[in-house]
């Protein structure tokens, strides 16, 4: 099995989409464990708002440096394999995984971030312009409600629907199944925010 090239792709998109950047950069360049304070996420929102704290500037850079790293664990692996021709549907596939090696990461038994940015760099290459209706919305919401969860859960209400009038019939797979399962895993992750939201408890990000 591990002689099919689909297989290992399946592999590599898990494992590389597991690897908790957001973590590994606060303990490289701020000494501090993520996973210890504020969200307790790996993710870009949990880093600047934790290092914000002590070092504002290097905060924001690490942030940044999160999301680009966790967007491209999810782009690059599918770049890979449409480079060496792999089907549409085998691209979906490696994208779905790299999210769900993000949210369920094996290096941290099985915990991991909440797949937004990943999932991100796994639509982009797919849905583009659905991609920039979505991050049209994440920037709004942001600038206004100023809560990341609120910003993360109303960008991915907009992928799924503007996916829908767009590409009724997605292009080369006709579903829209993996971009629901990502959607899925996406919200799945996102609960404890939800539960926050719902207590009038969710913090806003200065």
């Amino acid at each position: 099995m591990l002689t099919n090239i689909n297989v290992l792709f399946y592999l590599a998109a898990y494992l590389i989409g597991a690897i908790p950047f957001g973590l590994i950069l606060a303990k490289a360049f701020a000494n501090t464990d993520i996973r210890t304070q504020g969200s307790q996420s790996i993710g870009a929102t949990n880093v600047l708002r934790v290092l914000k704290e002590t070092n504002p500037a290097m905060a924001k850079k690490l942030a940044i440096a999160t999301v680009v790293l966790d967007a491209l664990k999810g782009l690059a692996v599918i770049l890979v394999a449409a480079y060496l021709g792999l089907s549409p549907q085998t691209q979906w596939t490696i994208g779905v995984l790299a999210v769900i090696g993000h949210c369920f990461s094996p290096y941290l038994k099985f915990e991991g971030g909440k797949g937004v940015a990943t999932a991100v760099g796994v639509v982009l290459y797919f849905l583009p312009l659905e991609t920039l209706i979505a991050f049209s919305v994440w920037y709004l919401l942001g600038r206004t409600v100023r809560i990341s969860s609120v910003s993360s859960l109303g960008a991915l209400g907009a992928l799924i629907i503007s996916s829908f009038l767009i590409h009724y019939e997605m292009p080369h797979i006709n579903t829209h199944a993996p971009l629901l399962i990502i959607a899925f895993v996406v919200v799945y992750k996102h609960i404890p925010n939800i539960m926050r939201l719902l207590g009038g408890k969710e913090k806003q990000v200065i």
